[in-house]
């Protein structure tokens, strides 16, 4: 007897990463090897300090990013690193969305 697949719905993409900001920052953290700095994603995404303050502490507290403030030169550097459990969340967040986009090309 074949099981039923069980059908994927829009409500199990990971809300911490489905958020855009967020998105951009895991996608460019790992697209750079997963692992960057402030400035850098700065950059990258094109957010303000403030916002993606606020983005990287939801990532960090939902153990997605690792971040490391130091001083360099007497200059604050902020590392981002992505962390197992986030890499492993961006994949299954892909799979997810891919299921949802096969099935809506049907």
């Amino acid at each position: 007897m074949n099981a039923t697949p069980q059908p994927v719905r829009i409500d199990d993409l990971d809300r911490v990463i489905h958020e855009r900001a967020r998105l951009a920052i895991m996608s460019a953290l790992l697209a750079a090897g997963g692992e960057g700095t402030f400035v850098e994603l700065k950059s990258v995404v094109g957010l303000t300090d403030g916002n993606l303050s606020v983005h990287l502490r939801i990532l960090g507290e939902a153990a997605y990013v690792s971040i490391v403030k130091s001083f360099v030169d007497r200059r604050p550097n902020t590392q981002v690193k992505v962390t197992a459990a986030g890499r492993r969340a961006f994949t299954t967040y892909l799979s997810v969305l891919e299921k949802i986009v096969k099935r809506g090309r049907r």
